[in-house]
């Protein structure tokens, strides 16, 4: 006789979200032919899963009550909380595996899904690597919660987070910003946290409330409507599909406005008596790419009603439907941000996007130099960092920016040429790294020549010069050269240059990458 057919077979059997008419007819047939019931419960003895099962238990079952040593992190164990449940499983696995090794079937009951936040899992860990397993799928509460509201919770491209309520603050409102549709789970003790990561994150408005759902006592509300005394466990907070919310009609692709389309809406918007106030987000989306935005600006863009910026950044955000998109040439920045705020003084929630940080060489100055005039200083501006290019160069790089720098731009369509010698030779006899942007373009091919004979006057000719083109970018290269070798042709707009101060070494490494840094420490004089 085989191995198999001497021992018993392990089930785990999810019971749905509480109505046992939710049951599958599969689960039903599972725990009518098992011959022991296996629950978890806490110290009470009382367990949902059992009374969800309860029609389908015969008198000559035997049960396994599974009872939890702790149900709080606060234990005298000496291996803390994680020590007691942990010594709590292997013991009811031990339980389980002696039913198991005398042939019979144990089927062990959880509400959901077992797998799904589940008790079973910890039961499948340890054992179903021993007998054989078959795991029963249940109904999630995440499925029930969303049918009770009924509100979709995903569509289209959208995407569907799920978290545990037990994360920390800070993380719960990076990870509610940065996503579509949310749902957050295991409330009770830690409602407050999720309630001010909800409103932090910008997401209270949307959210919504299910308690027990599927229960006796289901309860479904506004999240902003709940007081913390009153959430039990087995509640949940949903944040549903915006695309689900947009109005009947509302186009289901993304709308772009052509240039004459932008400037048409800029009359539009100034004509007549404003309806009510939006606000203007300036976001910065990094270097390149969607691996570049921060949680916040990602939440920001998901938000916006409007897109207004550069061509090639706006490509960057990902197609939304309902939003509308204001694209222009990247030498209008002043007539972008009166679109802007115009169209956030007729209600709308708009996103300014720029690449970069928005504050450096970009579109923050423009916004809130519009904003300070009449009629914009009511209209509410936010910026939003994001990861710069000299930052993201010196990174593939190596670290050097690793002391003090400067960050200069060679650009003198906006400064003459005269101010930027000038702090450039103030920069480099304080002996400063140097990161420089715009250093060339079709239009500009002299400066970066200029500039490198400038800091020749203050630097050893084997200073290391780093060429950082395209960061992100499917066609990036990072090159070191020597201050002295440094050839304006290999530059163009897409390039930015970091020069190393007196400190400033660059290394070739065992693995054949060359690596640049400058130490933090600085010789005493």
């Amino acid at each position: 006789m085989s191995e198999q057919q001497l021992t018993g077979r392990l089930y785990g059997v999810g019971l749905g979200p509480g109505d046992p008419s939710l049951m599958t007819v599969r689960a039903v047939q599972v725990i009518a032919g098992a011959d022991v019931i296996a629950y978890h419960s806490a110290r009470h003895g009382r367990s949902i899963a059992r009374s969800i099962a309860a029609e389908h238990l015969r008198a000559d079952h035997i049960e396994e009550a599974l009872i939890y040593p702790v149900t709080t992190e606060s234990t005298d164990h000496p291996g803390g909380y994680r020590g007691a449940l942990d010594e709590f499983y292997e013991s009811a696995a031990a339980r389980l595996a002696v039913h198991l090794d005398a042939g019979r079937t144990v089927a062990v009951i959880s509400e959901g899904d077992p797998l799904f936040y589940g008790s079973y899992q910890h039961m499948h860990k340890r054992l179903a690597h021993r007998y054989p397993t078959e795991v029963i799928p249940g109904v999630t509460s995440v499925s029930a919660a969303a049918a009770r509201l009924g509100k979709p919770l995903a569509e289209a491209d959208e995407v569907l987070t799920i978290l545990p309520g037990t994360l920390p603050e800070e993380e719960l409102t990076a990870r509610l910003a940065s996503t579509d549709t949310a749902v957050v789970m295991k409330l009770g003790r830690t409602f407050p946290t999720v309630r001010r990561a909800m409103e932090r994150s910008g997401r209270l408005p949307e959210a919504h409330y299910v308690e027990r759902a599927t229960m006796t006592g289901e309860r479904t509300e506004k999240l902003a409507d709940i007081g913390a005394e009153t959430v039990p466990y087995f509640s949940v907070s949903v944040v549903p599909s915006r695309i689900a919310d947009l109005p009947p009609g509302t186009a289901t692709s993304t709308e772009t406005a052509t240039t004459t389309e932008t400037a048409t809406a800029t009359a539009t918007a100034t004509a007549g008596e404003p309806s009510g106030h939006g606000e203007v987000v300036v976001v910065g989306t990094g270097p390149a790419g969607p691996l570049w935005l921060t949680p916040e600006s990602r939440g920001a863009l998901a938000a916006a009603e409007d897109l207004v910026g550069y061509t090639t950044y706006l490509d960057r955000v990902p197609l939304r439907p309902g939003q509308r998109r204001h694209a222009s040439d990247n030498k209008v920045e002043s007539e972008r941000a009166e679109l802007a705020l115009d169209l956030a003084r007729r209600g709308r929630k708009v996103a300014v996007v720029s690449g970069g940080d928005p504050g450096i060489f970009a579109m923050a100055t423009a916004v809130l130099e519009v904003a300070c005039q009449a009629p914009y200083r009511g209209i509410p501006v936010r910026v939003l960092p994001g990861v710069t290019a000299a930052n993201a160069a010196a990174a593939r790089a190596g670290a050097p920016l690793g002391h003090d720098y400067a960050v200069i731009s060679l650009s003198d369509r906006l400064k003459p040429w005269e101010v930027i010698a000038e702090r450039l030779h103030a920069a480099a006899g304080a002996d400063l790294a140097l990161a420089l942007y715009n250093p060339g373009s079709r239009s500009r091919t002299w400066q970066v020549g200029k500039a490198r004979e400038l800091l020749l006057e203050h630097r050893a000719p084997d200073t290391p010069v780093i060429l950082a083109r395209d960061i992100g970018g499917p066609e990036e290269s990072v090159r070191t050269v020597h201050l002295a070798d440094l050839d304006p042709h290999q530059v163009d707009m897409r390039t930015l240059l970091i020069v190393g101060s007196s400190q400033t070494q660059a290394a070739r490494r065992d693995d054949g990458t060359q690596v640049v840094w400058t130490p933090r420490r600085y010789p005493e004089g």
